[in-house]
């Protein structure tokens, strides 16, 4: 019963918070993240990151991601599938250059283990974004369409980059995060992961959700969307990318089906009351201070790093593909955001003897601050678009084709 005290007590504070922030202006998932950090172990450790706490913020992330799928446009996505691959390129290379190549070089790690830090920083967590474009009306434009297509597209650049590394330091470890068959092995499964999704796009999903209008029990189409976004959740797991890849999938299936709107309406509440602010709460409960002082000047350093390398180097790419400056700035922003592949791959590296403790815990706290920046960047960047390509009707300010 601890754990529901805990809970009850997570969500008064989480709508409390994100009442304030709205009412201040600020994306209320800052509140969430800074309640995490006040009740946690870095302030006053009234309550830990525990197995059922993360149980909770992992399904809050895949449920965030769902509703985000049910919510896009797949035409969109269609159209601006180059961009999102040029986008997610510059926004890889860029952190692995100035985070690993340069800095921390200059901090004096060894030349592989600088790499690896470089690495950490090249995946986007595009969760938060998601969140932050949904309160603006953004999330079904060109802008949100490339983000979320860069995403995707960074989520597996990662995963390469990943098995690499791993491939170099001769490592062993757990299916899900180094899949020691090799890195032809996960590349064929990933392969085999995106056929799959176009089937279920296609034809799984919307014989499922019809099938599940039949069945003669209550919500049976809610459920029937729950297991096909839990079912590509834990196959995109299985796979080494990240289960929010696969839940975001799942929503864009479900989304093209005549039962989009009783889904969506169904699943919001479910997420937004219990799930998802555990997830950005989880965020907050994974901050230490313990070697905040004792490295500061690293961590400031890669934090201004971490945020400038991701929003130069994407909002380059967006450049280079046609957006203008102002929706350049937006995706530059919405790629700022770190997290669970950031998280994973730190954590490979400390298991592996590649960070040593005091690396690990600096470079989470680096991650987390880099998340809590994220969303202030994006809504300031949305405020550059006009306010008709945020409210209905859609600006489409690229030529997609270039």
């Amino acid at each position: 019963m601890a754990f529901i005290g805990a809970l009850c007590l997570i969500l008064v504070l989480t709508t409390l918070a994100g009442h304030f922030c709205n009412r201040m202006g600020i994306p209320a998932v800052i509140g969430q993240i800074l309640v995490g950090i006040v009740i946690g172990p870095a302030m006053l450790g009234l309550i830990h990151n525990t197995n059922l706490v993360q149980t909770f913020a992992n399904i809050g992330v895949i449920m965030l991601m769902f509703i985000g799928g049910l919510e896009s446009n797949l035409t969109l996505l269609r159209r601006f599938l180059k961009p999102a691959i040029i986008v997610a390129m510059c926004g890889v290379i860029m952190p692995v250059v100035l985070m690993g190549a340069t800095a921390a070089l200059a901090f004096h790690y060894g030349t592989f283990e600088a790499i690896y830090i470089g690495v950490i920083f090249s995946a986007t967590s595009v969760s938060i974004s998601v969140a932050v474009l949904r309160d603006y009306h953004a999330l079904d434009t060109s802008e949100g369409a490339t983000i979320l297509g860069s995403a995707v597209a960074d989520d597996i650049i990662g995963v390469i980059l990943l098995s690499i590394m791993i491939s170099l330091m001769g490592t062993q470890g757990s299916r899900t995060q180094t899949n020691s068959l090799g890195l032809g092995w996960i590349l064929l499964e990933q392969i085999a992961f995106f056929g799959g999704t176009y089937l279920v796009v296609r034809w799984i999903a919307p014989y499922l959700m019809a099938l599940s209008e039949k069945l003669v029990m209550n919500a049976s189409v809610t459920i029937m969307s729950m297991v096909i976004c839990l079912g590509m959740a834990y196959l995109a797991d299985v796979v080494g990318l990240s289960g929010a890849v696969g839940a975001f999938f799942a929503g864009i299936a479900v989304a093209h089906t005549p039962y989009r709107e009783v889904v969506e309406a169904h699943t919001e509440p479910i997420g937004y009351a219990v799930f998802i602010p555990l997830f950005f709460v989880g965020i907050g409960l994974s901050m230490s201070f313990t070697y905040l002082t004792q490295a500061i000047g690293l961590i400031v350093t890669m934090t201004v790093l971490a945020c400038i390398s991701k929003f130069i180097g994407c909002g380059f790419g967006a450049a280079l593909t046609g957006f203008n400056r102002q929706s350049s700035f937006v995706i530059g922003a919405g790629m700022i955001s770190r997290g669970e592949m950031g998280m994973i791959t730190a954590q490979i590296g400390y298991q592996a003897g590649v960070l040593s403790r005091a690396s690990y815990s600096e470079f989470v706290v680096v991650i987390i601050l880099a998340t809590m920046v994220a969303p202030l960047a994006l809504k300031q960047a949305l405020k550059l678009l006009p306010k008709d390509s945020r409210q209905g009707e859609r600006s489409f300010t690229v030529d997609a084709s270039k």
